[in-house]
Parts: C-alpha cells; structure tokens; sequence
C-alpha cells in the first residue's frame, strides 16, 4: 500500500478562473476549502464550495469495499479507503488505484478542464471482471469557501433528472451543479454531520462541518468504466437540455487537457499555469491556494517567473493592462476586493514591483524580437509615471520622498511591507521609517522611469525628457544616500530600516533578508564589489536554508523557531524567523552577481540552491512549492501548500538567473 507519510500530501487541479478541486492523498479532507466543485462566481472572487466531496465504495461477489474515507469529530475515520491506495500520481491529473481486500483493482482519476467550471472523476477497473458494482453519495454544501456549513432545513435536496443528466441548486442564488453521468440516480437525502478537518483545528480555527447528499449514483463498473462530470453553471437547465453524451464530454475535456498540459514540458510549468487567471477582461496572478486571491505585490513578483520565464509574454501583458486601471494617488491595491470587500491600499511595494515587472516585459518582448503596440506602451507608461508621480509628492500612510532621495513610509497601526503580519491592532513588524528593500525597489522605479525613452516606453515625439531627467537625478541622489546610510560597518551588512519610526537617525539592526534586494532580485543592484560579497556572506550564514531564506536570524531577539499554533501565533512568527521559499530568488541572483555571474558559479547555485528548492515539490502542495516552512530543521512547510511567487521564483532562477 501507499507510503503514509505521503497521504497528507494535497493535490490540486485549477481551473483558470479562480475555482478549484483539492484535497489530500488520502481522500481526507483536513481542510475547509477541500473540494471537488469550488467555483468563483465573480472570477477569480466570489468564491463558494458546490460539491465538497463524495463517499464511494464497490460491491463485488464477495462484499462490499470503501474508495473513500471521511474522518468525524472527536477523531474517527470511516470508512477505510485510504487503507486500499495502493499507488497515487498527479500526471496528467490526480490519480488513485486502489486494492480492496478481495483482491479488485479500481482507478480513479480526477480531471478539472481549464476556464471552465468543470471536474471530471472517473473510476476504471484495472483488471475488467463481471458483477462488480459502484456507488458514489455526493456530499454537498453552497457555501463560501471561507466559511463552514450546518444542518439546516433551507437546504434544497430536490433535483431535476433529465435522462444522464441531474441538477441540483442547494440554495437559491447559487450557481446550479449539473452531473453528466453514466450510471442511474436514485433520490436519498441524508445529512452527513460533524466531519472534522484538521488543518483548520491545528490552525485554531472553527473545524466542524455538515453536508448534505441529496441522493446516490450506480454504475456497473463491470461493464463499462464510470463517468461522473460536475459542472457549475447560472444558466439553470441548460446542462440539462443538452443531448451530448457524458463519455463525448469526457473524452473533449480530457483530450484538450491532455494537450494543454503536453505543451508545459516540466512540473513547475504545469504548477505555473494554475496561477494565472482571468479577472475582468483581462487576467491576473491568484497569490496561492486554497485561501489567498490576487495580491498586488505577489502578482508582480510572480509573473516574473510565472510569464516572462515561460514566454507567456500575452498573459503578462494582460496581467499589467489588467492591474494598470487601478492605480490610485500612484498607489495601486495591495489587493483586489473580494466580494463585499473594501479596497485596500496598504502596500508601499507593490506599486514599486508593478514598474519592475512592466520593465521586464519590454525587456523579454525585445529579446524575443517581438513589438508592443503604441496604445499598449501608453497604458503601462501612464501607470509608471502616475506611480513614480505619487510617491514623489506624496500619497497614503506617510509614504514620500524624502529630502535625502529616499523613501519614507509607515503609520503606527498599519502594515506596509511583504512583511505585513497584523493580529488585530498589533502590527507584528511595523518597520516605520525607510525599509530596506523599499530604497532598492524605489531606486530601481527611478532608473526605470530615467529610462522610459530608452526602454522605448516613450511615443516618440512625447516630452518625456524633463521627467527623465527627473527621475535620473532622483536615483543618483537616492543611491548615494542608501550607500552612506545602510551600511552598518560593526555588522558587515545592511540596516533594515533607517530613519526608523521616522526619527533621523535611529536604525533597526535586526538581520533579515530584505537586504538582499540591494544586490540581487532586481534589474539593477545597488551595491557591488566588497559590500556587496559582505552582505551575500552574512544572508548565507545566517538565514539560508534548503527552502528559502529566514525572515530573521536565529540569534536575534524574537526569533521564532516554529510556524505553528493558532492565529495569533503563526502571525507572531510569519516574519520572525519563518523561512521564505520565494526569498531564494533575489539571492540566488546575488550570490552569482558576487560571483561574476560565471558558467561556473551558476553551476554551482543550481547545485546547492536550486535543486534542493525543488526537492520540496512533494512535500506539501503536490508538484508546487509551499508558502513558508519552519525556520529549523526539517523546515515543515506551512500556509498555502500552492505558492503562486515561491513558483515564480523557482521558475525566474531555473529559466533566466541560472540559464
């Protein structure tokens, strides 16, 4: 049987548009947001959980035999599926075989078609054999995902039944879920009451949950192999008007699919291409699954590797267009808004990423010899020189130039940086004052929008040369004072934050990664020669690990050795000490820079740095890299098992850093 270490493992198949199937190896689902129907009804927002999952089990000559397993509160498991897994892959798609006692063979798969609301789950006997039958109960809620769903007498068990079709809508105002199938329903509501998911428990969170099965699904699986399609859909019935046979749905879905995910050679393609989304008319970077939307500075960091790694140069451009309209008092979102949600703009950095990411979309269009429309390059410039505007003058939380070229920003109460954990009123790294990363991301905007016309980001015959040399002369000063004011000669590396709490002077010493962007990550460094080798030493030394950087060294005060506990406590180590896949990006890129960016030195990085990254892939998230892992060894990986920048950032290294 399967190795139980590997059953907790989650799979994931995404859909293009923000929805969703996940679960685990085992078929356990240890979290709220495990599903098999998870559709966004507002793409890639609006999410709602249809169809959470499924009891399944076969009844042979010789008994009856669970595929699946559920676990209850206080802490049963039933039935015992999982104990039959005999193998588990994820290519193409999540597929099971399972062995039950008596010796019968059942695969199963699970296929979910791209920018479509669809799954498709299919159970096949490995060796064909008479008098074998399948049952299957869907367990359903219409919920959002965010939430959990209880006994209720509002639930809708009836169902339209149109020859192999059946529609339910478990509440009024959700989309309908339609089930192509090859077998025979019989109508058979129950409720199932008290599962229990784990990961939400662990996570301190509500963790109890009931579902609803309206009925029960047979299928000779002697005969023929079982189809079973579940689709979302607000246009009621029209699934169910249809006369297309559930094995030609299968076979078009499967047959697209399998030629979509042929043309993503490597693992980290296929997990790339779960990311990139549609929103609007345009598209966008989901942060990471199960929870996360689009975030603003994740996208930009992400479509670096994600889109301009992979040539997916039209998806990138979208992607930018698509962010572009946002841009407010030269800020944009730190996040789009969810349903019922407020616009929130608390993000000094994402603006910053925007303009890096937008440069190095000319720059990978003109490798590959490839144009960029007129309108195209008016609509990204606008943002930049909106964005570069703002910050100039001025705009929310304090954020501003300030006289020494650099960039002020932070209030007490809020959270502007990457490192943004907030737990309540406590703003767990507040880093008020000029942060680190912050100069190198603003003196890179500056040098970018010095050289708008040079980077053919300027119509010709626009006057752009006064603002040019604007931002020339910005980044020249800015520069100067980061080299004066960063450096800390006691510690061999740079301060985290100068001018701290906006008091001249005062500085955090703390060792963080963030420093790093001064050397590596970015378009242009900020520092070179022995400086430059110092800062790489102390990052090496102190915060590398086989999956990414510390967010705080291990002998500074605060460390936190763990992300684990509820709420309060993982936010209290998100940033003191958790370990950051996506850090490894920035300083793979440094060490190599140090290093003469020679054959040899690349070399050596994929060796020590890149392939031990990737040997996470089977860790958490199945053929994805994780969001976090414990600051000490073994480094168990934590938050999203889906990372969209972790990815990205793997991606940029093994395509463009290391190439």
């Amino acid at each position: 049987m399967l190795n139980p270490a590997r059953l907790n493992a989650e799979w994931l198949e995404a859909d293009g548009l923000g929805g969703f199937a996940s679960g685990t190896v085992s078929g356990v689902r240890t979290r709220r947001y495990h599903a098999l129907l998870l559709t966004a009804t507002k793409p890639p927002g609006g999410r709602m959980v249809l169809v959470n999952g499924f009891e399944a089990w076969v009844e042979t000559p010789n008994g009856r035999y669970a595929l699946s397993s559920q676990f209850y509160d206080p802490g049963v498991r039933h039935p015992n599926g999982a104990d039959c897994i005999e193998s588990f892959s994820v290519d193409p798609w999540p597929t099971w075989e399972f062995r039950v006692e008596d010796g019968t063979r059942v695969r199963q798969e699970i296929c979910v078609a791209h920018e479509s609301s669809r799954a498709a789950v299919t159970w096949t006997l490995v060796d064909p054999s008479d008098g074998v039958r399948l049952h299957v109960r869907p367990l359903l809620s219409g919920r959002d995902y965010h939430a959990l769903h209880h006994e209720n007498p509002a639930f809708r068990f009836d169902a339209a039944v149109v020859e192999d079709r059946v529609v339910w809508q478990p509440y009024a105002g959700l989309p309908s879920i339609v089930v192509h199938h090859t077998g025979t329903y019989e109508q058979a509501p129950e409720w199932y009451r008290n599962f229990l998911y784990t990961a939400e428990r662990e996570r301190g969170l509500d963790c109890c949950e009931d579902l609803a099965s309206p009925g029960i699904f047979r299928f000779d699986l002697g005969a023929k192999s079982a189809t079973w399609i579940l689709e979302a859909t607000s246009r009621t019935g029209m699934a169910a008007r249809s006369r297309t046979a559930a094995t030609t749905v299968l076979k078009r879905l499967r047959d697209g699919e399998r030629k979509r995910r042929r043309a993503l050679p490597t693992r980290l393609e296929r997990a790339a291409g779960a990311y990139v989304v549609k929103r609007g008319n345009g598209k966008t970077i989901v942060a990471g699954y199960p929870w996360f939307t689009d975030w603003g500075r994740d996208t930009f960091i992400a479509l670096r590797g994600l889109c301009l790694a992979t040539g997916r140069h039209d998806d990138a451009y979208d992607i930018l267009v698509q962010w572009a309209g946002a841009v407010s008092q030269g800020m944009l979102p730190n996040r789009f808004a969810d349903a019922g949600d407020t616009v929130e703009f608390n993000a000094v950095d994402a603006s910053l990423w925007y303009v890096v990411a937008v440069y190095e979309f000319f720059v990978a269009r003109r490798q590959a010899n490839l144009p960029v429309a007129a309108g195209d390059v008016r609509a990204l410039r606008t943002a930049i020189t909106a964005i570069l505007s703002g910050y100039s003058a001025g705009t929310r939380y304090g954020i501003a130039m300030d006289s020494d070229g650099l960039l002020r920003c932070g209030e007490p109460g809020v959270q502007l940086t990457w490192m943004d954990a907030k737990v309540g009123d406590w703003v767990v790294t507040p880093r008020i004052g000029k942060p680190v990363e912050v100069q190198a991301l603003w003196v890179n905007a500056l040098r970018i929008g010095a050289g708008l016309k040079q980077w053919d980001l300027w119509d010709q015959g626009d006057e752009g040369d006064g603002r040019e040399r604007q931002w020339a002369d910005l980044a020249e000063q800015a520069t100067r004072s980061f080299r004066e004011r960063f450096w800390n000669p006691q510690r061999r590396m740079l301060f985290d934050v100068v001018d701290a709490d906006h008091q001249p002077g005062k500085t955090d010493a703390a060792c963080r990664p963030n420093q790093i962007f001064a050397v590596g990550g970015l378009p242009f460094s900020l520092l070179d020669g022995e400086v430059a080798a110092a800062v790489v030493e102390i990052v090496e030394k102190k915060l590398l690990t086989s999956i990414g950087l510390r967010s705080l060294a291990s002998d500074e005060p605060g460390y936190c050795p763990r992300y684990r506990g509820g709420v309060r406590e993982r936010d209290a180590a998100y940033h003191q000490g958790t370990v950051w896949p996506w850090l490894l990006g920035a300083f793979v890129e440094a060490w190599v820079s140090v290093r003469g960016n020679t054959s040899a030195a690349k070399a050596e990085a994929r060796s020590r740095f890149l392939e031990p990254l990737l040997g996470h892939l089977d860790t958490a998230g199945l053929g994805h890299l994780p969001e976090v892992a414990d600051g000490e060894p073994p480094h168990t990986p934590g938050g999203c098992p889906f990372q969209a920048w972790s990815a990205g950032e793997a991606l940029r290294l093994d395509r463009l850093v290391l190439a």
